[in-house]
């Protein structure tokens, strides 16, 4: 191997070394065994005011499902998942959960459902018993504002 072919290996090996020495501490990722919590997620701010709440169900009804769910706002707009427009948001469903997180986009399962579309109104499946619903607005990134616009929760009966 010539002189310049060892240098290049030589560099390349200290700066492999380097990325991977001592005082680098390698992260599991938030949510792991071990992991350091993740880092706040830039805030989109809220106006004084802004509201989401539900117009249907009422709080303590009894539905069938499918069970159709309407959102409300007040003091902002809805606008789709990605749309960074000021005073705007897309609605959030909680169900049998809370909002654990407001620095963190709302998580994406069967408990926290997104509508990114900006959808006002949704047919949910749920099985019969009691559940606790809620709404939260969440910024073009999925992340509650600041401060986070979140309903009353509800409480519906599904037969």
């Amino acid at each position: 191997m010539s002189r310049r072919g060892i240098a290049a290996t030589a560099g390349l090996l200290v700066l492999l070394l380097a990325a991977c020495g001592p005082g680098q501490e390698q992260s599991t990722g938030a949510g792991q065994a071990g992991g350091t919590p993740a880092a706040a997620a830039p805030r989109t701010p809220a106006p004084p005011g802004a509201a989401v709440f539900f117009i249907e169900p009422a709080n303590g009804a009894t539905v069938k499902s499918p069970v159709t769910i309407k959102f409300g706002i007040s003091g902002m707009s809805v606008a789709p998942a990605g749309d960074p427009t000021p005073n705007t948001g897309h609605h959030h469903l909680l169900i049998d959960t809370e909002l654990s997180d407001p620095t963190q986009p709302v998580p994406s399962d069967a408990n926290h459902l997104h509508f990114g579309k900006g959808q006002t109104e949704a047919s949910i499946e749920l099985p019969p018993g009691e559940h606790r619903l809620q709404l939260v607005l969440g910024d073009a990134n999925h992340v509650p504002h600041d401060p986070p616009v979140v309903s009353e929760p509800i409480t519906i009966t599904v037969e």
